[in-house]
C-alpha cells in the first residue's frame, strides 16, 4: 500500500538532485514564467498571502517573497523544513516566511483565513490519495485566487517506458521501483487533475510541460547541442501539444472565481458563511 512519502532519511540529496541540475534548471525556468502570469493576475497594493505547500526548500517561493508578498511554507519533513530555513536565511528572507511543520492536508489547522496563492509541486504523486490532498487545499484558495499544481505526468512515465522498451514492467502496471528512491512513487494522469479542478469550480488558466524531451533524449550523446539550447528548445515547445502533454511533469494553474457558485460551493462553505 502507497504511504505518503516523508523525505527526512534523503532530504539532503532530494534538495540537491531536484535544484542542482539540469532537469531542476528547466523546471524553476518554464514553471516561473506561469508564476509571473498568474503574479500579473493577483498583484495589487498589497503583499500577497501564499502558501507553498510540501514546498521543500522553497525554491520558487523565495523568488515571490523576493517581490514582497508573505509565504507560509509547510512540509513533512523536518529534515526539509531545516533545509529550507537555512537556504531561505542566506538569502535574507527569513522576515516574509513561516515555515509550519505539517502534512498538506492538515494546513487548515494552521491558516487564519483562505490564501491568494497556493504553490502544490511535485506532492500528489507521493501521496496515497492526492485527489484529498488537493481537494484539501482548495478549499484554502480565497475567492479570486489561484493554485499552482505541477505533478509527475503518467504519460510521459509511460512514453518513458515505451522508448525503453520497459514493455513487460508497463504490462505489470509500472509498480514504484524502490531502487529508485527518487523517483516518484506513482505518475498522475493530467485529465484527472483537471477535472478535480474543474468540478471544484476552478477555472484553469493555463498549462504547461515539464521537460518534454530533455528526458528522452539518449544517454549517449549523438547530437550537435548545448544545454543553452535544450532550454531554449524546452520553452519554445512546453505549451503545445504534443509537446505538453508529454512533459515528464505537467504544471497546471487554476483560479477561483470571485463569486461562489453551485459547482464550487462545497470549496466555498469557509468563505461565505
Amino acid at each position: 500500500m502507497i504511504k505518503d512519502r516523508n523525505f527526512d532519511d534523503l532530504a539532503q540529496k532530494f534538495a540537491r538532485n531536484i535544484y542542482g541540475t539540469g532537469k531542476g534548471q528547466i523546471r524553476q525556468t518554464v514553471v516561473w514564467q506561469d508564476l509571473a502570469q498568474i503574479l500579473a493576475l493577483l498583484e495589487n497594493n498589497e503583499p500577497l498571502q501564499v502558501l507553498d505547500a510540501g514546498g521543500g526548500v522553497g525554491q520558487l517561493s523565495q523568488k515571490i517573497a523576493e517581490r514582497g508578498h508573505h509565504v507560509t511554507l509547510c512540509d513533512l519533513s523536518s529534515e526539509m523544513l531545516k533545509l529550507a530555513e537555512q537556504d531561505i536565511a542566506k538569502n535574507g528572507l527569513l522576515d516574509q516566511y513561516r515555515l509550519v511543520h505539517s502534512a498538506v492536508q492538515d494546513i487548515d489547522q494552521h491558516l487564519a483565513a483562505p490564501v491568494d496563492l497556493i504553490l502544490f509541486h511535485a506532492v500528489m504523486e507521493w501521496l496515497a490519495d492526492p485527489r484529498e490532498a488537493l481537494d484539501c487545499l482548495l478549499q484554502q484558495v480565497k475567492p479570486g485566487g489561484a493554485i499552482s499544481v505541477m505533478f509527475y505526468n503518467y504519460n510521459g512515465l509511460l512514453f518513458k517506458n515505451l522508448i525503453c522498451g520497459n514493455l513487460t514492467h508497463i504490462e505489470e502496471g509500472m509498480p514504484h521501483r524502490k531502487r529508485f528512491k527518487l523517483q516518484p512513487q506513482k505518475g498522475i494522469k493530467p485529465d484527472e487533475v483537471y477535472s478535480w479542478l474543474t468540478e471544484a469550480g476552478f477555472t484553469i488558466l493555463g498549462k504547461t510541460g515539464v521537460r518534454t524531451f530533455h528526458d528522452y533524449m539518449q544517454t549517449v550523446r549523438v547530437g550537435d547541442y548545448s544545454f543553452e539550447q535544450v532550454l531554449a528548445m524546452e520553452q519554445q515547445l512546453c505549451r503545445q501539444e504534443p509537446f505538453l502533454s508529454l512533459g515528464r511533469y505537467i504544471h497546471v494553474y487554476a483560479q477561483r472565481p470571485l463569486n461562489g457558485t453551485e459547482d464550487d460551493a462545497h470549496t466555498s462553505n469557509k468563505d461565505n458563511g
